[in-house]
């Protein structure tokens, strides 16, 4: 007889998802007993590195990831992670064991009271089966859903009695057509509309395009590019977006816009028609008063999310996938420059700029002169993490990023994102090397992502700009004229002792050159993580 167990694997299978990121806990031992030999179970010593190294897996691989929690304590502490993961529009079935059914109307000990409710809103649905046979059709469910536009997390409650329950003929049928069935998601716009849209565009004396971070999720990096060189539009990155949009190597590449109201309709200024791709409208903080966009502009949004979509606050929108409506609207439009004039500077991914002249090499480093001497010594295939938030400005300067998949942030706003992504992206492309810049404050929301680098031996080079203190912060409350914050300095945090203490390999960059050399070290090897303390001043960030 086949098992609900046999039927979740057996359907996990025919999907590829073949690797479990877990914490565990009792109410989880009935899905991993005898745990199979073709399946990868990843574990993280706490629940929101757990969903942060799946978030970074599924977005280097491009691929949906499991995870395994621990009823609904294991899911508390990773909600943090997974309102990132939600922000950074990462496909993910998150799974919770619950309490057996004889025992959840009385409500026994790890019995997760409202489990459908616990995980919302920052999942796209959360269901529990009303019957142990519904499990399998439930958990491919949550894989459309995850899948389907938006992409995003979605969460199942599963009682851990449930695993055991064997299937009748009918039962096991109906998991074999679960395990089947597939969900394509590749709408275009409609003809009328891209027309339309096309229209405005031609007729447009100066317009722009501003890409976001669904532009590399949903694989249309080189429709946006073949759009930007045909009709010769200037490229603006979205603000605070956790993937690059648009290869910012490339001559039609303008920057990153201000995350801020007044100052990103000034850097606007002189573009009649705006046209967004895969990206809200937009993200702002801090709140700096102003309008949406310059006098005299109209804004056009494609998205393939309808919430992105209905809250922009000015222009129109057109709710369809990304790729197939950039394709149609080049093919309608006039091309405006001749082949070739808009291709890439550099196809190796990264700049290489030297450490700014005039410097000391000397602890501490300037951000600037520790960054430049990173790019300097990644490898051209590098793939980027940073949860740096005082330095990202300047890492988007000094890297620029010119292929896709290449570059991962988190939009949601919550720290932990850096280490645990890393790990999780380097386990989902180890062929590829992967550097994390993470700041000596966020390290500590997931220091604990160093132990899996260090079981799993995943090659991670982990940069650590280190200034002692919650920078980012200091700015904002100069911002905002609120003098007097505690809790803003970082005293005695010694990040290599710590990486140690975890099975992790760990320096201390003494000055630039010094840096550069441990870093490009780091990335040749392939026996295991390294960690990197660079202590850097603090260099305020601009809007």
């Amino acid at each position: 007889m086949t098992t609900v167990r046999d039927a979740v694997f057996e359907l996990l299978r025919a999907r590829g998802v073949t690797t479990v990121f877990g914490n565990p806990g009792s109410t989880e031992l009935p899905f991993l007993r005898d745990f199979p030999d073709d399946f990868r179970y990843v574990l993280g010593l706490q629940e929101a590195v757990v969903v942060g190294m799946a978030d970074g897996h599924a977005q280097a691989t491009g691929t949906t990831a499991l995870v395994n929690l621990h009823t609904a304590p294991g899911v508390g502490n990773a909600m943090g992670a997974v309102v990132n993961a939600a922000a950074n529009h990462t496909p993910m079935v998150i799974t919770a064991g619950q309490q057996v059914r004889a025992m959840m109307t009385m409500e026994a000990l790890l019995t997760n009271v409202d489990a459908t409710t616990l995980p919302r809103p920052a999942v796209k649905w959360a269901y529990e089966p009303p019957r142990p046979q519904d499990v399998p059709a439930a958990l491919a469910r949550a894989f459309h859903l995850a899948e389907t536009a938006p992409r995003g997390p979605v969460f199942l409650s599963l009682p851990m009695d449930d695993f055991d329950v064997e299937l009748d003929e009918a039962g096991a049928a109906a998991a074999r057509h679960a395990a089947r069935r597939r969900v394509t998601d590749e709408t275009a716009a409609a003809g009328p509309a891209v027309e339309a849209l096309a229209a405005r565009l031609a007729a447009a004396a100066n317009p722009v395009m501003v890409t976001g971070g669904s532009v590399d999720a949903e694989g249309a990096w080189d429709a946006a590019v073949a759009l930007a060189e045909h009709r010769g539009l200037p490229v603006w990155a979205s603000p605070i977006e956790g993937r690059v949009g648009f290869p910012e190597d490339h001559r039609l590449y303008r920057g990153v816009l201000p995350p801020a109201l007044a100052p990103l309709a000034a850097t606007l200024d002189g573009h009649d028609l705006v046209l967004v791709v895969g990206a809200p409208v937009f993200r702002y903080y801090p709140y700096v008063p102003g309008p949406v966009l310059p006098e005299g502009a109209e804004l056009v949004l494609l998205t393939s999310d309808p919430g992105e979509a209905a809250r922009a606050p000015v222009g129109d929108a057109l709710v369809a996938g990304l790729r197939p409506t950039l394709e149609r609207l080049t093919e309608l439009l006039d091309k405006k420059e001749e082949p070739g004039d808009g291709g890439p500077a550099d196809a190796s991914g990264a700049a290489r700029p030297a450490a700014p002249a005039g410097e000391p090499d000397t602890e501490p480093m300037s951000a600037r002169t520790a960054l430049a001497a990173v790019a300097g010594a990644a490898p051209p295939d590098t793939l980027w993490v940073n949860e740096s938030p005082s330095n990202v400005q300047i890492f988007r300067e000094v890297v620029r990023i010119g292929r896709p998949r290449s570059f991962l942030t988190t939009a949601g706003g919550g720290l932990g994102f850096g280490l645990a992504a890393a790990v999780g992206a380097q386990l989902g492309r180890p062929e590829r090397p992967v550097v994390a810049l993470v700041g000596d404050g966020s390290a500590q929301y997931a220091i604990t992502a160093l132990w899996t680098a260090a079981a799993c031996r995943v090659p991670v080079t982990f940069v650590v700009p280190a200034n002692g203190e919650y920078a980012i912060l200091k700015w904002f409350g100069r911002f905002e004229n609120t003098p007097g914050v505690p809790g803003l300095d970082l005293p005695g945090l010694d990040l290599c002792a710590l990486a140690r203490g975890y099975g992790v390999t760990a320096h201390r960059a003494t000055d630039a050159a010094h840096l550069a050399r441990l870093v490009a070290e780091a990335t040749a090897a392939t026996d295991g993580p390294v960690l990197i303390e660079a202590p850097v001043t603090t260099v305020p960030p601009t809007l």
